[in-house]
């Protein structure tokens, strides 16, 4: 594989406006026609999800007072007139200045306090389009330094063109949160989707939509699979355990290791798999491994990209790269990576834009 890497500065600059949508983490984007492909982005509509994000005004290039952090947010993304045009919004449509999340927990686990985090998701063209999200319930543990637990998981589904779709939102408690294999660290599914269908434009469909999960501080990933038709009957899952497809989520064995904990796997046409991802999580490099399978086997970390923030400033830290196929051109990977810190209020004062989702181009030359 030829291929080149390149900073795509128009679309980092995209996500830094005037708008009162400052930045945010964990973004994973959605084409609405469901079709997941290189060059859709001009033929359809998509949507964006944060995770945790600032809401504010700035002046004179600072946050001023009063601003506000909810836990997760969205936005629109199409083109006009041939260029990105983007549109944030939270989860109070009628009054956004009194700024809410868009997702609220509902499921039984939830618990006062507790939060969602976003994960990856897909448009179901055999579920009338819905979307479908995966989310991360949260809790604050008061530790200061990443101060926060991941408790359980839900399935998140809503019509995106219904009107005040967000807020009928349906909320679905899924068994994909494991507490601990073998006395190990805890995991759940959703840091990445790759819906490999003929009607999402897979190159080689075996009609399943494969679901990644990364656990622990090894960032080891496992893979779960699924038909989008039975996408909420979560006895119809199976989990890859080395060998064969099981029905015991217990089973599941690792794919490899040294990921992040949001991640892309992406289909090439010659029946390659490209898995990109930050590495071991925080590490300033992107990496990308080629797998002769959706799960695998991914051979060595390929450097793509030193992240430049980091050496600029010791307190921050770069993480979750992933790429995005919906939003890309042909010939290439547009990547995404977020940038946060270590001294989060004092770097936040100092330049918030570095809170905005940063991109790359994968170029295949």
């Amino acid at each position: 594989m030829n291929f080149h890497v390149e900073e795509a500065s128009e679309w980092t600059a995209l996500f830094i406006s005037d708008t009162s949508w400052i930045g945010g983490d964990g973004l994973f984007s959605f084409a609405l026609d469901g079709v997941d492909t290189t060059s859709s982005f001009h033929q359809t509509q998509n949507l964006l999800v944060f995770s945790d994000s600032f809401w504010g005004k700035r002046k004179d290039g600072q946050v001023r007072p009063g601003g506000t952090m909810v836990n997760n947010s969205m936005a629109s993304l199409q083109r006009k007139r041939h260029k990105p045009h983007i549109q944030f919004f939270n989860g109070n449509r009628s009054h956004p200045e009194k700024v809410k999340s868009v997702f609220v927990p509902k499921i039984p686990l939830a618990t006062k306090g507790s939060y969602y985090w976003l994960g990856d998701g897909f448009v179901n063209q055999e579920q009338n389009n819905k979307l479908y999200v995966f989310a991360y319930l949260m809790r604050n543990t008061g530790a200061k330094v990443f101060g926060f637990q991941e408790f359980g998981n839900a399935l998140i589904k809503v019509d995106p063109k219904a009107k005040s779709a967000f807020q009928q939102n349906q909320q679905i408690q899924t068994p994909l949160f494991v507490d601990s294999i073998a006395n190990s660290e805890a995991f759940s599914f959703g840091a990445g989707v790759f819906v490999n269908t003929q009607w999402a434009g897979a190159p080689h469909p075996d009609g399943y939509v494969y679901i990644y999960g990364v656990r622990g501080k090894e960032k080891e990933l496992f893979a779960a699979r699924v038909k989008p038709k039975d996408i909420e009957d979560f006895e119809r899952w199976s989990y890859w355990d080395g060998q064969q497809w099981q029905s015991d989520i217990h089973a599941v064995q690792r794919l490899t290791q040294n990921v992040s904990n949001e991640l892309s796997v992406t289909p090439l046409a010659d029946g390659r798999y490209l898995l990109i991802f930050q590495k071991n999580g925080i590490e300033p490099l992107i990496g990308m491994r080629v797998g002769g399978s959706p799960i695998g086997p991914f051979g060595p970390v390929i450097p793509l990209y030193e992240c430049p923030e980091p050496k600029q400033r010791k307190s921050l830290f770069a993480y979750n790269a992933k790429a995005h196929p919906n939003l890309s051109e042909k010939g290439e990977l547009l990547i995404s990576y977020h940038v946060n810190s270590f001294d989060f209020l004092k770097d936040f004062k100092e330049d918030p834009d570095m809170f905005a989702p940063k991109f790359i181009r994968l170029v295949f030359d």
